[in-house]
């Protein structure tokens, strides 16, 4: 049995101060959660987040890692950086990092191999845009996405990693796949990997849904067979709808 995992994305959102008052009314509603509770908060906010959530079981996320260990990249943060600073996951391609900031399959798999090297657990992010799914292409692109991500890691680290399908149509939309159709694409990921790496490395891997769950839809998504737990944003910056995600079971 895989233990479902919900993370929030806060984006570009709260100061520390602002972050850790967030967290600090978030512990104790999630305080005996059965999935695994992950808040991945903006860089400026970690060591804020860190010292709060301490002794919890709340786990620290960033929302983007460089793939070079040091250089000449302003404005980037390094995987040992990260895991220095108290960082447990990191979310990789998102697509608003795809879309506004060049991210290419290429790059989500040199920083996911510059993550693992370093210790940290990436949350990668795949799906598709509306006219993609219209045009049928949904299913080749998130395989195509996954293979490319995982290139180069070994079945162990695969299946400590978590992959976020995201239906980039649902992505601050409002907009919500179906159970069915949520399903059925992490289905398609998960066979993919069965393909490529075999059955016992696909059944260890955690796939969340990340198209816009909140908690009037998690009950329903969560009760489908292939969907592991949430990549959550707008919900998780509030923390009774958060804690109503996290708890779908009860």
């Amino acid at each position: 049995m895989r233990t479902p995992i919900i993370a929030g994305n806060w984006k570009m959102n709260k100061t520390p101060a602002e972050a850790k008052a967030l967290v600090a009314e978030l512990k104790p509603l999630v305080a005996d959660a059965k999935a695994t509770v992950v808040v991945c908060v903006p860089a400026v906010d970690i060591y804020a987040v860190k010292e709060e959530i301490a002794g919890s079981n709340i786990h620290l996320g960033a929302q983007n890692v460089h793939f070079k260990e040091s250089g000449a990249y302003t404005g980037e943060l390094s995987a040992a950086m990260l895991k220095e600073a108290g960082v447990e996951y990191v979310i990789i391609g998102h697509s608003e990092r795809r879309q506004y900031f060049g991210e290419t399959d290429a790059t989500v798999n040199l920083r996911t191999l510059a993550a693992v090297k370093a210790g940290l657990i990436p949350i990668i992010c795949v799906g598709e845009r509306k006219e993609e799914r219209e045009a049928g292409y949904t299913n080749a692109l998130v395989e195509y996405q996954t293979l490319i991500a995982l290139n180069g890691l070994t079945d162990d680290e695969i299946k400590n990693l978590v992959i976020a399908y995201e239906p980039v149509w649902a992505i601050g939309t409002g907009l919500t796949a179906t159970d069915e159709q949520a399903n059925e694409t992490i289905g398609v990921i998960r066979a993919a990997i069965c393909r490529k790496y075999g059955k016992e490395v696909a059944d260890a891997v955690r796939i969340q849904y990340g198209g816009s769950m909140n908690p009037k839809n998690v009950k329903g998504l969560m009760a489908q067979p292939e969907i592991d737990g949430g990549l959550i944003g707008g919900a998780s910056l509030k923390a009774p709808d958060f804690s109503l995600v996290v708890n779908f079971d009860k």
